[in-house]
């Protein structure tokens, strides 16, 4: 029950929002009523929060796939020098041809826009750092399950894997890795996630 302007007193419904429904209520209302001043700054606000809290969550996962990728990248390397691989170069050449659409890694490169001092994998996003990551681990995979000898042989193996890595991603819908954007340097988001750290740390000292 409310009361009126006579002093009487009639009874409302309760009308019950959800956050977007809120949102897009005060997004359209006028900004001059304080009440609509204030629900916009908090969206703005919140709005922000959840961009940094997105952003972070992509860094830890780039950070994490990327040491993930140097660590199987040094054990598919000897799992090829044991198979016979003696030209390394023309090895990963072949899983990069086979995942890209037979683009070598120097026209990977190149197609990112990348600079000479610049490595592809530390300007790979999650999601390619994934595919390529399933790449090498199930080359490995392959090559010790099925014993495979031979530089041919063990290229070919590279080269098949890629190329169902990136069936499967066709078959998903997804975005083929070649076109996937450059983002920045992973070293730059190793710096975003310590100052963070040290944000919480510093937030915790003040109780």
């Amino acid at each position: 029950m409310v009361e009126t302007g006579s002093g009487a007193k009639r009874e409302i419904k309760t009308v019950y929002l959800s956050r977007y429904a809120s949102y897009l209520i005060v997004q359209n209302s006028d900004s001059t009523k304080m009440v609509v001043a204030k629900g916009q700054t908090y969206f703005a606000i919140q709005t922000r929060r959840q961009e940094n809290s997105d952003n972070l969550v992509e860094d830890n996962k780039r950070v994490f796939l990327r040491e993930e990728m140097k660590k199987h990248n040094t054990n598919l390397a000897k799992t090829a020098k044991s198979a016979g691989v003696q030209k390394y170069a023309i090895f990963q050449n072949e899983g990069y041809k086979g995942l890209y659409g037979g683009l070598i890694s120097q026209e990977v490169h190149k197609k990112k826009g990348l600079k000479d001092s610049e490595q592809i994998l530390d300007h790979m996003n999650s999601e390619e750092l994934a595919a390529n990551l399933f790449r090498a681990t199930q080359t490995e995979a392959k090559i010790k399950r099925e014993n495979i000898k031979g530089e041919k042989n063990a290229n070919a193996v590279h080269f098949e894997v890629g190329h169902k890595v990136r069936n499967t991603i066709r078959n998903i819908g997804g975005t083929m890795p070649e076109n996937l954007p450059k983002v920045d340097s992973v070293d730059k988001a190793k710096i975003r996630i310590e100052k963070e750290e040290k944000k919480k740390l510093g937030t915790q000292d003040l109780f």
